[in-house]
């Protein structure tokens, strides 16, 4: 404000210049100051006017504080007339001068309050210096005080440290009283806190091989893990014990392995030979349990002869309700089926709804076994699938002899060949049911372990036995009918005995065709049964042709049998091959009686020593020809007679020639045949036809009288169409 007096001051002062009519042309001026256009105007004035405008037009109206002060009078609203231009450096002048005295004012009242603090902090060094003589000399006395309690305290907080590490130490690494009793007194239960604590004993036996680890004197480790392994060993053998009588008062009819037991077994399989005696025990007991079931299914009664609660209820037994051997085998072997069934379901949540728990304490309790590294070669993986099987089948081995001494009288006493082979179908059904069932619920993968099975193993020894006995028997069949092997019938029919063969062999197959066996096997598997059923009765039916009146008629009956044979064989696809190996027999014997009918047709024709000299010669062979000529089959009266017996023998030709295959019980076969025969006849009768025509070019060349009687077409007049007319 005080540098910008002067120039308001100094523009305030062009009114008192005392130039009357230039106020507006000063204040233009300021707003747009002009240069005077020449220097030399301005020459020679050297006044104080002079050097007010000049000092007025060197100033820069660009320069801020210029600018401030404008802006200051703008803000003042100051008017711009002479009055206000002569008052204006008063006024500010005045205003410098109030606020000046303002300002020391203030600067008084301060130096004020600044005495009164110095007077305070006077007071306060007083104080201070006081009380600290006092607290130097409280300092001096509790001195050894202070001491002593920071000793104390120190000792304290190692006191609670040690406090605080025994009692981790006792927490991680020791059983309580109470823990320790629910771990090893038989009368506490099993339960979730045993199990708990068992596996807090494993963690502290754990944890203790790490401490062995870290300690200097490891008397302490040893000392804990001593004492931990015979809690655990305690431990294990209540829970044996506890499972040993569980499985005791397990459901006999039903049983059914609970949450809590599935949880012994498992962590008892940390146990291997603990866990296998269990399951030993388990065995034996399920196996006494189901075979006492079975004598009382089959009796009745149980083995003291006390008579079961089922009979009161209306159950009858196995022996009263099957009235036949079939119906006795196949109550038996479908009870031991529904009995696999349930002892299965009752021991797969065991084995198998584990999530693999068990083969996983199995394979730990291994790794923990001292005689694990000797055991290490020869170890194989737990597999869950397999001991489940044999527990199963070892439960069932009772059951298994039973059934095997019933089902060895079945087979033994009977006499019937087709209840034979039923029997022996059954066991089949069964053997592979079962195999499948014990291999792993129906997968075709593990059928080899199924197949290990002491059971399968019983149902494939009684299956070998039926099928030997149902040979047996057809053998001794088929020896009682050796002396209808005599003859064979007169009208060539099948025999009896073959017919019987074939009604047996028919029930034979509609019962194989019910079993289980595989696509690929079952051709293969029923070969044998066709050996023992079948071929003893073509065989006898051979025998029979070869004492036929005659080789037609053993033709004739051969294929009337094997036809039979074939038809019979040809309803099931298992019997494919040999199907085939009757037809390929059965072309064989056509091929014969086609060349036997073809005989007929040449004999009875009388053509056949025709056809026999012909036959040689070639129709386009000059040589053959001219020998042709001379036979004296061609002489005109041989020829003729020749004629003539054609003649005579042709209407009735193929009638006869039926007449002959009239036993053949295939119709249309014995048609075939005939056509055949009729068709090779017609050949060679074309060829001795060509033979006479080129033998008359020879004797008669283009002669006018070449069909005359003279001629050998003359002579012998008919043609291979015709022939064909009249034996078609």
């Amino acid at each position: 404000m005080a540098s910008e007096t002067p120039r308001t001051l100094q523009l305030g002062g062009l009114d008192n210049l005392g130039v009357p009519g230039k106020a507006d042309a000063s204040s233009a001026a300021l707003i747009s100051p002009r240069i005077p256009s020449s220097a030399s105007s301005l020459k020679g004035i050297n006044n104080p006017l002079t050097s007010k405008v000049t000092s007025v037009l060197s100033a820069s109206y660009t320069d801020a504080e210029f600018r401030g002060s404008l802006a200051l009078l703008d803000e003042r609203h100051v008017r711009n007339n002479a009055e206000t231009r002569r008052r204006l450096r008063l006024d500010v002048q005045k205003e410098v001068i109030n606020s000046n005295g303002e300002v020391i004012a203030e600067f008084g009242r301060v130096a004020e309050q600044l005495r009164r603090i110095g007077s305070t902090i006077d007071k306060l060094n007083k104080t201070y210096d006081v009380m600290k003589t006092e607290l130097d000399t409280a300092h001096i006395m509790t001195e050894p005080v202070l001491e002593e309690a920071s000793s104390l305290i120190e000792k304290r907080g190692n006191v609670d440290t040690r406090r605080k590490l025994l009692g981790a130490f006792v927490g991680q690494f020791v059983l309580s009283e109470d823990e320790m009793v629910v771990l090893t007194q038989t009368a506490d239960p099993v339960d979730g806190h045993f199990f708990a604590v068992l596996q807090k004993a494993k963690k502290i036996l754990k944890d203790c091989e790490v401490l062995l680890g870290f300690e200097e004197n490891p008397s302490l480790g040893s000392e804990v893990m001593s004492q931990t392994s015979k809690n655990i060993n305690n431990g294990y053998q209540k829970l044996y014990k506890w499972v040993q009588r569980e499985f005791k008062n397990l459901n006999l009819e039903n049983p059914q392995i609970g949450s809590a037991m599935s949880r012994a077994l498992r962590v008892l399989a940390q146990r291997p030979t603990l866990f296998q005696s269990s399951l030993d025990a388990f065995a034996e007991a399920r196996e006494s349990i189901l075979s006492d079931s079975f004598y009382v299914a089959l009796t009745g009664t149980d083995a003291a002869g006390a008579k079961s609660g089922s009979r009161h209820q209306g159950v009858k037994p196995i022996e009263m309700a099957a009235h036949d051997p079939l119906r006795y085998a196949g109550d038996m072997l479908a009870w031991t089926h529904s009995a696999t069934v349930s002892e299965r379901e009752a021991l797969e949540a065991l084995f198998v709804g584990d999530g693999g728990e068990l083969a996983r304490g199995l394979k730990e309790g291994r790794e923990n076994d001292v005689w694990h590294l000797a055991d290490e070669a020869n170890e194989a993986e737990f597999d869950p699938i397999k001991a489940l099987n044999e527990v199963v089948d070892r439960d069932l081995a009772g059951v298994g002899r039973l059934l095997r001494q019933r089902m060895q009288q079945v087979v033994q006493t009977n006499e019937d060949t087709i209840l034979a082979f039923k029997l022996a179908n059954l066991l089949n059904f069964y053997r592979l049911t079962f195999s499948k069932l014990l291999s792993g619920g129906g997968g075709s993968s593990n059928s080899t372990e199924g197949s290990e099975s002491s059971l399968v193993q019983t149902l494939n020894d009684l299956e070998t036995e039926a099928l030997r006995h149902f040979r047996s028997l057809v053998r001794d069949h088929v020896a009682s009918l050796q002396g209808e092997f005599a003859h064979a019938p007169a009208d060539s029919a099948q025999p009896d005995f073959l017919q019987d063969g074939l009604e047996q062999l028919v029930a034979i197959m509609k019962t194989y065709d019910t079993s289980l066996a595989s696509p690929g096997s079952r051709e293969s598997g029923f070969a044998p049964i066709l050996a023992e059923a079948l071929d003893p009765y073509l065989s006898g039916c051979e025998e029979m042709a070869k004492k036929a009146a005659s080789p037609v008629d053993s033709l004739i009956f051969t294929i009337n049998c094997l036809a039979a044979a074939r038809e019979t064989l040809s309803a099931y696809d298992f019997t494919v091959t040999r199907v085939s190996e009757l037809q390929s027999t059965i072309d064989t014997k056509a091929a014969a009686l086609v060349n036997n009918q073809y005989g007929f047709f040449c004999e009875q024709s009388g053509v056949e020593a025709l056809f026999a000299a012909l036959a040689p010669l070639a129709s386009d062979n000059k040589g053959d020809l001219q020998k042709a000529v001379k036979l004296s089959l061609l002489q005109p009266q041989a020829l003729k007679l020749a004629s003539q017996r054609l003649d005579d023998f042709l209407p009735s030709a193929l009638m006869d020639a039926v007449e002959n295959l009239k036993p053949l019980q295939d119709p249309r076969l014995a048609r075939q045949l005939t056509e055949e025969a009729a068709e090779k006849f017609c050949v060679n009768f074309e060829h001795v036809e060509a033979i006479l025509d080129a033998a008359d070019e020879i004797l008669f060349g283009g002669a006018e009288d070449k069909d005359s009687e003279t001629t050998l077409r003359g002579l012998f007049p008919r043609t291979t169409v015709e022939i064909r007319v009249l034996l078609s």
